[in-house]
């Protein structure tokens, strides 16, 4: 959709995100053409022969493909007009996305170079994730949603993969045995592929970049089921909230 086309041209409507847009993107980007999308952690990385656009989509932004001749709205900050007579539309109410300009190594950029291996990578394994826990005195929930030490487990996902691995979101993380490590990188990875296969978990207004939302919401085990029966054992499910998230979970189900 993106990738080996050509930007006609980039139309900025508000440069005040989390940081400035540069001031020299739409002359950067004009008449270059994409030559390949791939993704870091929660960050977008468009790359062009002259460098890499890195796009972050902060709580509430998203990006949508549409026709040409769509009215922009309120929030629509920046889109990319495209030789495939599509445009690649920013919208984000909270304005805590960002879109900057690298000419470097990404992965080496301040925002990418500290994060930790991504979740369905051959480099998170049970030997990792036991070896990130020894002396953490942080819960295991906390643990694998620190992108210093997995990246891209968010709260629903991480509710859901303690969930399946029987282990509670508060046990200590320097508790968690090599056994349960085991279980618990090969449930984060069920997971997030499961989630990924059926486009991933509609929230509030989520969808994709073609207006499709995502429908893993339907096979949530814990997450926003507060006093509703588990789906295994009929305990009716906790929450509480740990770290400024709300946490859900079985007390039969998870010690």
């Amino acid at each position: 959709m993106l990738q080996n086309h050509r930007v006609v041209e980039l139309i900025v409507r508000e440069r005040r995100l989390r940081w400035p847009i540069p001031d020299h993107l739409e002359s950067t980007l004009r008449d270059q053409i994409v030559r390949k999308v791939t993704r870091r952690a929660k960050y977008l990385l468009l790359r062009f022969d002259h460098g890499t656009l890195i796009v972050h989509l902060g709580m509430s932004g998203s990006l949508r493909i549409l026709p040409p001749d769509t009215v922009p709205k309120i929030h629509d900050h920046w889109e990319l007009r495209l030789d495939t007579k599509k445009i690649l539309r920013y919208h984000d109410p909270r304005r805590f996305g960002s879109a900057l300009w690298t000419t470097g190594d990404p992965h080496a950029h301040p925002l990418l170079i500290k994060l930790a291996p991504e979740p369905l990578s051959q480099a998170f394994d049970a030997q990792y994730l036991h070896r990130t826990t020894r002396k953490r005195n942080i819960t295991i929930k906390q643990l694998i949603m620190n992108s210093h030490h997995v990246v891209g487990v968010g709260n629903i996902y991480a509710s859901e993969s303690l969930f399946r691995a029987k282990i509670a979101p508060r046990r200590i993380a320097k508790r968690i045995t090599r056994a349960q490590a085991l279980i618990l990188t090969a449930t984060i990875k069920a997971v997030l592929a499961e989630a990924i296969k059926i486009g991933g978990t509609t929230l509030r207004d989520y969808v994709n970049a073609e207006g499709i939302p995502g429908y893993f919401s339907q096979k949530l085990f814990v997450y926003d089921r507060a006093d509703q029966a588990c789906r295994v054992c009929r305990t009716p499910i906790k929450q509480f909230v740990q770290g400024q998230r709300s946490t859900y979970w079985c007390p039969t189900c998870q010690k």
